[in-house]
Formats: C-alpha cells, sequence, structure tokens
C-alpha cells in the first residue's frame, strides 16, 4: 500500500488555494480500508513509530507536538487510542482542552497550552488546543466577553492579529526543535449524526454524549467557514495542516499515522553513539561486571 501521494494530497501547502468545499470527507483515495492489508499497515506504522519513538527519547533533541482539531465524534479520541497504541506512555503526553478555568482566563489564549508543551524527546497530543480560540470563540463571539480583554481590543482584527500570533508561536516552536504536526480530521455532518446515533444506542458509549452536541450542530456551516480561513491562514512551513478524510476511522487513522512517520524519519533520529573515553568507562564497567561472576554451586541429586 502507497500512502504517499495521499500524504501530499492531504497536507495543505498552498493554502491560498484552499478550499474545504473541495474536499470529500467520505474520500479515500482507492484504499479499501476495511480490507485486512489496511489494518496490517496501520499496524506496521504503529510498529515504526514505536520504534521513532525510542530514538526520539534517546536522542532528546527534537519534541513533537501533534494536534487534533475536529468536530465532536470526529475520531480524536480514536487517533489517539490506536495510532498511538504502541507508543511507550513514559515518552508521550495527551493533554484535551476543554472550557477554561478561571487561572486560565487570566492569561493570554496561548498560555495554557504552552504550559503543557512536550519536552525534548516526548510526543505531546493536544487533544483540541490554542486553534479553539479560533473556532469555538469565533462561532459564539460571547466567549471573548468571559475572556477579560480591554474593549479596545476586541475588534473585527482580533481573529487575523489571532492567526498571526499563532503562526508566530509556531514558527517559535519550530526554531526550539518542536516538530509541529496539525491535524483536522474532516467529518461530514451526515456521518456525525450516525454517529451520535450510535453513541445514544450503546448503554457504554452513552456517557459520552451531550446535549450540547445537538446546540453546535445547529452551528455547522459557522464552524466550516471558520475552520476553512483558519486553515488558510495558519497552514505555514512550519505548521502545515494535513486535512483528513474521517468518515472512514481506519483511513483517517492510516493518514494520521502515514503522516507521523513520514515526518519523524526526515529528522534522521539516531541512538546516541558511545565513543572516546565513555565508550571506554563502559569498557571498563563491562569487565568489572564479568568478573563479578560466581560459578553456579552443582545442583543436589534428590535421593532415589
Amino acid at each position: 500500500m502507497r500512502i504517499d501521494h495521499i500524504l501530499r494530497r492531504t497536507r495543505i501547502d498552498r493554502p491560498e488555494r484552499f478550499r474545504l468545499a473541495d474536499c470529500d470527507a467520505a474520500h479515500t483515495h482507492g484504499i479499501e480500508v476495511d480490507k485486512e492489508e489496511a489494518k496490517q499497515h496501520l499496524a506496521d506504522d504503529a510498529e515504526r513509530l514505536r520504534d521513532l519513538q525510542e530514538r526520539l527519547y534517546a536522542e532528546n533533541r527534537w519534541a513533537v507536538l501533534v494536534i487534533l482539531q475536529g468536530m465532536d465524534a470526529s475520531g480524536k479520541d480514536g487517533i489517539v487510542k490506536h495510532v498511538m497504541a504502541g507508543i511507550n506512555p513514559q515518552g508521550c503526553e495527551v493533554h484535551s482542552f476543554k472550557q477554561p478555568s478561571a487561572e486560565e482566563l487570566d492569561h493570554d489564549f496561548l498560555w495554557r497550552c504552552a504550559m503543557r508543551l512536550p519536552a525534548r524527546g516526548r510526543i505531546g497530543i493536544f487533544n483540541r488546543s490554542y486553534y479553539e480560540e479560533v473556532l469555538v470563540a469565533r462561532v459564539h463571539p460571547e466567549i471573548l466577553a468571559h475572556e477579560k480583554l480591554p474593549d479596545e481590543l476586541v475588534s473585527t482584527r482580533i481573529w487575523q492579529q489571532r492567526f498571526d500570533d499563532i503562526r508566530a508561536f509556531e514558527r517559535t516552536l519550530a526554531h526550539n526543535g518542536t516538530l509541529v504536526l496539525k491535524f483536522f480530521l474532516h467529518i461530514s455532518r451526515e456521518e456525525q449524526r450516525e454517529r451520535f446515533l450510535a453513541r445514544l444506542e450503546e448503554p457504554a458509549k452513552r456517557w459520552k454524549f451531550s446535549m450540547s452536541d445537538v446546540t453546535e450542530r445547529r452551528a455547522w456551516d459557522r464552524y466550516m467557514l471558520a475552520y476553512e480561513e483558519m486553515i488558510r491562514a495558519t497552514s505555514h512551513a512550519d505548521g502545515r495542516w494535513y486535512v483528513v478524510p474521517a468518515d472512514h476511522k481506519t483511513f483517517a487513522r492510516l493518514v494520521v499515522a502515514g503522516a507521523m512517520v513520514e515526518a519523524l524519519d526526515r529528522l534522521g533520529l539516531a541512538f546516541p553513539k558511545v565513543t572516546g573515553a565513555a565508550l571506554r568507562r563502559l569498557t571498563e564497567a563491562r569487565k568489572a561486571l564479568v568478573a563479578e561472576k560466581r560459578p553456579r554451586k552443582p545442583r543436589r541429586r534428590s535421593a532415589g
């Protein structure tokens, strides 16, 4: 299975031409997502990610930030569960950003996410992120009233200013060794409806459903416009967006896993080499450990 051409099609390299209406949420680019081949490919990528993460952790020079955005039920939790299945929990942290706390509202809109950025050698996953501040806050402008901004700063220019701030923030991260990977899980309105109904019909999943999910569906068109403008404004060389068709869960997971493998491969990650005086010390340590080996006592034979 070749997925590199799909990554090129889903990665937004020319944002000025991007139109969300041109993206089919059910498109799988010819991949039969229900076949064993697709599932095996996903398992292979998960194994490859495990190896790359070990190298990332050992090298301790780069950090990786994965941003997952999408409408409710678009599959963000599933990406974390299935794509990151093989990753060592010690080298990965997942943060979900819900309604801001009182403390978070006392800071700028980037602060709470900046406090959760991954350290060198680690992978950080943001299930929603600072992009909520140009999505939810834009669809529901009354949210700005709770952010304690001076009145003169709340103008029609605030969204463009936030786009500028986000691009600058991500460039700073990139210039300091953080690889930024951003995925918009593009689900259709009908597929979301089907997934909501499935949650309501399955007792083990009803806890996931909130009445606000239905309320937000009424603003679907406004959200799509907000996503389109956000992607146009914030897909840049140091943080390109992938617009991932997400109506088919397996396909979405394949794209995210493939993009992560491709991006981490480009870093040329390697286990640190021990040379010189450090290697000589290790050789001496090995000799000392070998010298401690004691001969085993002969086992007693049982009578009879």
